[in-house]
């Protein structure tokens, strides 16, 4: 199985954590954000990845170097030119999973800024039972911007914060917010309806395509353990919950 990692951004939020380094490469108890990332998709199974960069990207590829790739097969997508958006990021990379044996099976595309058990095998195999194009991990928190399902908890629109005016894509009864965990199974199938050019967000895709009747669905993970790295005191929490062993990293 193959697998992206979504690491170029700027990781402005992390600052001063991001002063000297990509946030790939920032720490939580003694491992990398992308050592976690890695680790999780190498127990899964995944052997393939490929790995988008731009904020110091040549420590990246140094930090892989020296670290033997963690086991795996790595390829580095180097957005030079400017940030592409996680859309963008994944358009200019649809090469990787367009090749090869495995270009048929879904692949997972997971941020490097989020730490998580969520169990890729379970949404796997949501993924695959319900005939899905994606399939994204959600979960009832709050967060600035909601994903809108129907009560199939199929992808119909788009809210900003809790009190924001509902964006539906399509017509339903009801609709619930849910909060997106930056994980995602998509279907190769997918790639060729990303029609959108340059830097944009993945999500733009999946509102269009879900307008067209495609089936994007929501993973429930509320079981899960999530958290968001996105800023210092995440991190400092994150390691808080790792001694606090909420959450288990294998060494």
């Amino acid at each position: 199985m193959k697998a992206m990692v979504l690491a170029a951004g700027l990781g402005t939020r992390l600052r001063p954590l991001t002063d000297d380094r990509p946030k790939a490469l920032v720490e939580v108890a003694g491992h990398t954000l992308l050592e976690i990332t890695l680790t999780r998709l190498h127990d899964f199974g995944v052997r393939e990845v490929i790995i988008n960069v731009h904020h110091f990207a040549d420590m990246v590829q140094a930090y892989l170097k020296a670290n033997h790739n963690l086991g795996l097969h790595i390829e580095i997508s180097r957005e030079e030119d400017g940030l592409l958006d996680t859309g963008g990021g994944l358009k200019k990379a649809a090469y990787f999973f367009q090749q090869g044996v495995d270009r048929d099976e879904p692949f997972i595309l997971h941020n490097v800024d989020v730490i998580s058990n969520i169990d890729f095998a379970e949404m796997l195999n949501f993924h695959n039972a319900k005939k899905a194009l994606a399939t994204l991990a959600v979960q009832g928190r709050e967060t600035s911007r909601y994903l809108l399902f129907d009560d199939s908890l199929e992808l119909c629109g788009r809210r900003a914060g809790g009190e924001g005016q509902p964006q539906l894509v399509r017509s339903v009864l009801h609709s619930q917010g849910l909060a997106f965990s930056g994980i995602h199974v998509i279907s190769p199938r997918f790639l060729e309806m990303m029609i959108e050019q340059g830097a944009f967000s993945i999500i733009d895709s999946y509102l269009r395509v879900a307008a067209k009747g495609e089936k994007i669905l929501g993973f429930p993970a509320d079981k899960y353990y999530w958290r968001d790295l996105g800023r210092p005191e995440h991190v400092a929490q994150a390691a808080e919950d790792i001694a606090g062993k909420r959450i288990l990293l294998k060494n």
